[in-house]
């Protein structure tokens, strides 16, 4: 039996009958219409006048060159910058501030804004909850979506794109990089400031495993969990995925000069929405596109300074899916291998170290521009390409390095902090003096025969060996859930993680639940005490921030063949990762009872419990079948069109080919 909420007022007469009008008056004056323009233009065109008109916009204006400012802005701010409605992230939530400088740009050098908006999650609000089978899928989707608004607005001189954060900001320069025969300019969303006394918003993150395993207070874990953003807007303080995404897109060219990184809300990053505007005005003058920017030596570029940085695997499938976007080819994990064994790390940020600095310490330091220095003096940057400023990279560093900026920001950080620049961007002579390591690892085996991936140079020191490499020999502690997996972790089951485990966690890539972030697991596994003495290996990925043994990307997947899939409770496992020729190996050794490891991928069935999750989203079900056809994470998880097509035909006609069931 159904029951009616009882609601007075729903059919109350409104409070002021008058102000219901039937009529308005509409807007006065009239539209600068021409002869040419009422019998050439198309009847969207003009009724698109009518549109701008309507909303208030001076129809003396509206022939003006019609720029598009698209951004992934969330939440809703009172006047006073207090909320109202809240957003999902800081990545987003000052957007709206960088939207309005560069409408006001626009509108100053008399051109037309509009603006046009779809927000993005946070991977770290929906880490371990069913949203995270969201994640990564959101990121086409959020592609899609703006591609389809930049092509909803005919009459767009250029685009510029606004975003901060993980999905948001890859979507966003996949959109950019789709639409390359026009002029885009990227302004990325900038950093939140690490809070003056606290933990910052990656180990924040371990409360919850921490205070389970009584290595903290509540009182503590309130306090800590409270106090991580040191200010309301801009993405995270370490150098993840939404901060490295920004640095990738800087490097690419699609930015103004040190732009990625910049802090959120203050002058200097709100000037950058200004010069944006000028810049994208400037390429509409030059006809300058962004196709013209994104080459192949940009992309080289942006594999180079992520190597030199120690940025986010999550990279390894967002530069092929801009590349891929852009029509070049999509570098694949032999790429990110040599260029990662060519190139020393030599900035210092968290999640990375030794000391991990801040990622506003790296902006300050010199961003972007101080790194591509560093690296044409050591012969490695292609300068001569272009940025959509229309400068050359060598253009750009000649002007860099006597520049006011440069002097000023690295003075600042001395001033402010007591840092010296040189000990965040570390001259790259120096850096493997100062422990600084190669970033990315590829390591294969008989557990991973397409690859894995690991950041090895976020592997604790004190369990690396004196000729610096990281060996590991363990029984394997299978888990085919996450949620079990960090119950685990907590000490809440019978059989709790210990020292010495390795754990394997199979079934999370995309076909199995959209390929999962897990960093609920990896950040447990850095600020427990025990947690440097225990491994994962796993085919979801991890975020960003993720530090420690822990190897991801496992291909194939569980559920698309891959041996992983036949690892048992107690089977060994042997790991080893060498931090300096970059090799690594993943290989299962034998059951816990001596079968050796090749009688074992011979002849087991896979995991009894390994299947796809049960509440996985259709729409992520056929994201996964998508990109699987579109090569996989290997690939970028993105859609190869063509080739998708060739296999619905392909598959059509085999289905026609088969015998129709008998009836009757």
């Amino acid at each position: 039996m159904h029951r009616c909420v009882s609601v007075t007022g729903f059919f109350d007469i409104p409070p002021d009958p008058d102000s219901l009008r039937t009529h308005a008056p509409g807007p006065s004056g009239s539209l600068p219409l021409t002869d040419d323009i009422l019998k050439s233009w198309s009847s969207g065109d003009l009724f698109g006048l009518t549109q701008s008109v309507g909303m208030g916009f001076d129809p003396r204006r509206v022939l003006g060159d019609q720029y598009l400012i698209l951004s992934t802005q969330g939440g809703l701010r009172e006047n006073d910058g207090t909320p109202l409605a809240l957003g999902y992230h800081t990545g987003h939530w000052e957007i709206g501030m960088l939207v309005r400088a560069a409408a006001e740009q626009l509108t100053r050098r008399d051109a037309v804004p509009f603006s046009a908006y779809c927000s993005d999650p946070c991977d770290g609000r929906s880490q371990g909850t069913q949203g995270m089978f969201d994640s990564l899928p959101y990121r086409n989707d959020a592609a899609i979506i703006f591609r389809r608004l930049i092509r909803s607005l005919p009459q767009r001189k250029a685009v510029i794109g606004i975003a901060t954060c993980d999905k948001g900001l890859p979507a966003m320069m996949m959109a950019l990089a789709g639409c390359g025969h026009l002029p885009s300019v990227l302004v990325p969303g900038g950093v939140t400031l690490p809070a003056t006394v606290g933990e910052d918003a990656g180990k924040v993150q371990s409360i919850g495993v921490r205070y389970a395993r009584g290595e903290m207070s509540l009182e503590e874990a309130s306090l800590e969990g409270c106090r991580a953003c040191g200010t309301p807007g801009g993405g995270c303080q370490f150098l993840g995925t939404a901060a490295t995404s920004q640095v990738v897109g800087e490097a690419l060219g699609m930015t103004v000069p040190h732009a990625a990184l910049a802090p959120s809300g203050g002058p200097i990053w709100t000037q950058l929405a200004r010069d944006s505007a000028d810049v994208a005005i400037e390429m509409v003058s030059r006809q300058l596109t962004l196709s013209e920017i994104l080459t192949e030596d940009a992309l080289y570029n942006a594999v180079l300074i992520h190597a030199a940085v120690g940025g986010s695997t999550n990279l390894l499938l967002h530069i092929p899916a801009i590349a891929a976007a852009a029509g070049l080819q999509r570098p694949d994990a032999s790429a990110f291998r040599e260029v990662n064994r060519l190139v020393p790390r030599f900035v210092d940020c968290l999640p990375n170290g030794p000391v991990g600095h801040p990622t506003i310490r790296f902006f300050l330091a010199g961003g972007v521009p101080e790194v591509a220095w560093h690296l044409r003096e050591l012969g490695l940057l292609r300068s001569n390409a272009r940025t959509v400023t229309g400068m050359t990279w060598d253009e750009i560093l000649d002007q860099w390095q006597d520049s006011d900026r440069r002097r000023f920001c690295r003075q600042r950080l001395a001033e402010s902090d007591g840092i010296d620049p040189e000990d965040v961007i570390v001259p790259p002579q120096r850096a493997a003096d100062k422990g600084l390591t190669p970033t990315v690892c590829f390591p294969v085996g008989n557990l991973c025969p397409e690859g894995s991936v690991i950041k090895a140079t976020s592997i604790d020191p004190s369990v690396i060996d004196a000729d610096d490499v990281y060996r590991k020999r363990g029984p394997a502690r299978v888990f085919t859930r996450e949620r079990d997996a960090i119950a685990a972790v907590k000490g809440q089951t019978d059989r709790p993680i210990a020292a010495g485990d390795i754990i394997v966690l199979i079934g999370r890539g995309p076909i199995g639940c959209g390929m999962e972030e897990t960093y609920q697991i990896t950040s447990a596994l850095k600020y427990l005490s025990f947690g440097k003495q225990v491994a994962l290996i796993t085919d979801a990925r991890f975020s960003g921030v993720s530090t420690g043994a822990c190897i991801g990307h496992v291909g194939p997947e569980a559920l698309d063949g891959g041996p992983i899939a036949k690892v048992r409770d107690g089977d060994i496992v042997e790991i080893e990762i060498d931090r300096r020729s970059l090799d690594g190996r993943v290989e299962l050794i034998e059951s816990a009872d001596g079968i050796p490891a090749e009688q074992l991928l011979r002849d087991r069935s896979p995991h009894p419990d390994l299947r796809t999750e049960s509440n996985i989203p259709d729409d992520t079900r056929l994201w996964a079948a998508l990109q699987r056809v579109g090569g996989g994470a290997w690939g970028g998880c993105v859609y190869d069109v063509d080739e998708i097509i060739a296999t619905l035909q392909a598959g059509m006609e085999a289905r026609k080919k088969q015998p129709s069931s008998a009836t009757g």
